[in-house]
């Protein structure tokens, strides 16, 4: 299950706040705990699906105040490069980000080449190693196909090397790497963002 799905278990919209997160929550907490429903199943099923949901969401979602609108120019048909146009906080690895969540479906041993792997991606990009970035999270995607977390990595190091390659004046690699990351996590807002972002620097390129 990915962001989007557990958005979706609470019934919001990708990328919706905290706040809205915490509600719906409540809500649907009210309406399909256990002691509303005895006996059950289908209400106990629902109730562990969104509980799963919200503290997944707890470690994600972003408080309102933190939420930037979305404007005349990042809405849909805004810009020339095709996109769904989202304002959203920017999605880096960096030394603050928080914590990698723990999937329960990872062994332990996965869980710790998880971590251990974060770390030195975090080291690889600061530095701009991309290509032994790229080469490390391919690696990792590939043992642990199915965490949503490492997937978003991934399409993270494809757009901070598809940016380095603008820079380089590298226009069809860095337009390759760009379109590998928006596949890559396809659901997410932020990327998309960033991506669109780097898309007009190509255009200024021609």
């Amino acid at each position: 299950m990915d962001t989007t799905d557990y958005y979706r278990q609470l019934g919001l919209r990708f990328g919706a706040s905290l706040e809205a997160v915490k509600s719906s929550y409540r809500k649907l907490a009210r309406q399909y705990h256990p002691d509303v429903n005895p006996g059950n199943e289908a209400a106990r099923d629902k109730f562990m699906a969104i509980t799963e949901a919200y503290k997944f969401l707890l470690t994600v979602a972003k408080p309102e105040a933190e939420l930037e609108p979305v404007t005349a120019s990042t809405k849909p048909g805004g810009s020339q490069s095709g996109f769904s146009h989202y304002q959203a906080p920017k999605v880096k690895i960096t030394a603050k980000s928080p914590p990698i969540q723990f999937n329960v479906e990872l062994t332990k041993e996965e869980q710790k080449i998880k971590q251990s792997s974060y770390l030195e991606l975090q080291n690889l990009l600061k530095y701009k190693r991309f290509p032994r970035a790229i080469a490390l999270i391919e690696g990792l995607a590939q043992r642990i196909p199915h965490d949503p977390e490492i997937r978003q990595w991934q399409a993270i190091s494809y757009q901070r090397w598809g940016r380095q390659l603008i820079a380089e004046k590298q226009v069809e690699k860095a337009r390759n790497y760009l379109k590998k990351a928006l596949k890559t996590d396809p659901h997410n807002r932020a990327l998309w963002a960033e991506v669109e972002r780097d898309f007009r620097q190509l255009e200024k390129i021609y």
